[in-house]
């Protein structure tokens, strides 16, 4: 029998923490039970369906045959579109040969790892953080944690950043951060990009440089006085050094329409092109054109922010307050005000609790069965984002939750972190 060794990648790589537990949930509901899903970073479509506009004007374009292989780079009407679209709403001016666009953002972070980062090559990013250790892991380049902290939001600073940065290869940094939906206030931001810039100073003309990839696909959903701030805008001269990663998945509830883009450096973005070239991670083209025709759109796309952030928020801030709530009520559970995305944070303190039937909660992944079960409350623990396994804080997302279900989840979370009580200690 032939031996069934795969490579070294292949038998060393982690599947998705979210998608194990996402099995455990459908189990749960093709079993009849009732789930309140939060776990997903994605949408439910009839709650959250993609712009009209939008949609039909992906229908129209494979009315109109674009069927075929696009350019490498992307089209070039969306390229342009996407450059009005940025200065318009951001204020940073890029050509159509520093964008790339891409089949979604993961196959250009892909990319953009893959350009920069060599086998052994430091390579700097927080956690939590969604998958920035599998993608290390794919370039098998050595992994620097920045263990950010609540009292932060979970956003990583300058000063967790310093110490690490000689010699790193890239720092991976996102925000609004999945999956906390926290940001980064504009003088940390400045202080990070003032360290990258300080650095590449003193590497000579024929060494590699330090280079920021910037995820920022959540940057329009940002709700009450926060504001998002990007490298670019903030120090001009990060552009020389800066990957910035966008797209309409999240912007346009349109996950599965599968058009992202990167930015940055033309001789970066050349090499990206040729990396996802050889993957083969295009945007189809009738959807690159269709996204390109509604950028054009400016009414409908600004009519769709209003009515999609409303919606947003609305779930938000009704978690949240409940949350707070019961926090305040005493009972071991508490949250981070929303600031953007559609996530909320929360930690559940009940690790040495007892429930009702007398059993001790001794792990957190005892809790986390434990809200599973008795609350039916699915969310996702930040161990699955490369925190600590006894950290006590989740990802709450709100894309494909409904309104009309939220007090019956609250309620019933409620009642699960009632039913525990502190146990004594012994005599």
């Amino acid at each position: 029998m032939a031996s069934s060794k795969l490579s070294i990648l292949a038998e060393t790589l982690i599947a998705s923490e979210i998608v194990s537990l996402g099995a455990t949930i459908k189990q749960k509901i093709n079993a009849g039970e009732k789930i309140f899903n939060y776990t997903i970073g994605d949408f439910d479509s009839t709650q959250f369906p993609i712009p009209l506009e939008l949609k039909l004007a992906i229908i129209d374009a494979y009315n109109n045959g674009f069927t075929t292989y696009p350019a490498a780079d992307g089209e070039l009407e969306l390229r342009q579109q996407v450059c009005r679209f940025m200065e318009t709403h951001l204020g940073i001016t890029y050509s159509t040969n520093e964008i790339l666009i891409g089949a979604g953002g993961r196959p250009l972070i892909y990319a953009t790892y893959r350009a920069i980062a060599d086998k052994g090559d430091k390579v700097i990013y927080p956690v939590p953080s969604w998958n920035n250790n599998h993608y290390v892991h794919f370039t098998e380049g050595n992994h620097v944690l920045i263990e950010a902290s609540p009292e932060n939001n979970f956003m990583p600073t300058a000063d967790q950043l310093k110490p690490h940065i000689k010699s790193a290869s890239l720092i991976a940094l996102c925000s609004p951060l999945n999956p906390t939906g926290t940001t980064f206030n504009k003088e940390e931001l400045e202080a990070i990009c003032d360290l990258i810039i300080e650095e590449n100073k003193t590497r000579g003309e024929n060494e590699k440089k330090l280079y920021l990839m910037f995820d920022q696909i959540y940057w329009t959903l940002t709700f009450g006085s926060t504001t998002h701030y990007n490298p670019v805008s903030l120090r001009p001269e990060m552009k020389n050094y800066t990957i910035l990663i966008d797209g309409i998945s999240k912007s346009f509830a349109a996950t599965g329409v599968r058009v992202g883009w990167a930015m940055g450096p033309a001789n970066v973005i050349a090499k990206m092109r040729s990396i996802n070239s050889h993957v083969g991670a295009w945007a189809p083209m009738a959807e690159q054109h269709a996204v390109a025709a509604f950028f054009k759109n400016e009414n409908a796309v600004e009519n769709w922010f209003v009515h999609f952030k409303k919606e947003i928020a609305f779930r938000l801030d009704a978690i949240y307050n409940g949350i707070k709530t019961m926090a305040d009520e005493g009972l071991p559970i508490e949250a981070i005000p929303p600031q953007a995305a559609i996530y909320l944070t929360l930690q559940i303190n009940l690790v040495g609790r007892k429930t009702a039937n007398g059993k001790i909660l001794n792990s957190q992944e005892e809790v986390t069965a434990y809200i599973l079960n008795e609350a039916r409350l699915a969310i996702v623990p930040f161990y699955a984002f490369g925190a600590s396994k006894k950290s006590a804080w989740y990802r709450l997302s709100v894309g494909c939750s409904k309104k009309e279900e939220i007090d019956e989840m609250l309620h019933m979370l409620k009642t699960a972190l009632e039913k525990t009580s502190k146990v004594e200690a012994l005599a």
